[in-house]
C-alpha cells in the first residue's frame, strides 16, 4: 500500500525518482505515510520555474568555459542539469531542469 502512494507522489510530480528512493528506505525502517512524511520532512520536488531559473542562471554566469563546451557539444548541456540538481538537493524537476538549461543556453 505504501509503495503505491510512492508512485502516486511520483505520477504526481510531487516528488521524483530521487526523493522517492530516500522516500521508500525511509518508510522501509521507520514506517508512516509517504505524503505526511514528504510533507513533515520538506521533500516535495520544486516545481517553482522562478527559483529553478535563478539556479540555472546563478551555474551558468559561473562557468563561462563549460557554457562554451556546452554551445559547441549539446551533450554537456547534462553537466550543467547534474549542477542545478546538486544546488538543489535533488529536489528540482529535472525535467524542467533540463528544458530551462537548454533554453538559456541556446538563447
Amino acid at each position: 500500500m505504501q509503495l503505491g502512494q510512492i508512485i502516486d507522489l511520483i505520477k504526481n510530480g510531487e516528488i521524483n525518482g530521487k526523493i522517492a528512493k530516500e522516500l521508500f528506505e525511509i518508510v522501509y525502517s521507520e514506517g508512516g505515510e509517504p505524503a505526511e512524511l514528504v510533507d513533515k520532512r520538506g521533500m516535495k520536488q520544486v516545481t517553482d520555474t522562478v527559483a529553478i531559473e535563478k539556479a540555472v542562471a546563478e551555474i551558468i554566469s559561473a562557468n563561462p568555459d563549460q557554457v562554451e563546451k556546452a554551445k559547441l557539444n549539446p551533450k554537456l548541456i547534462g553537466w550543467f542539469v547534474g549542477q542545478v540538481m546538486k544546488a538543489t538537493g535533488g529536489k528540482a524537476n529535472p525535467k524542467t531542469v533540463n528544458e530551462l538549461v537548454a533554453a538559456k543556453l541556446n538563447s
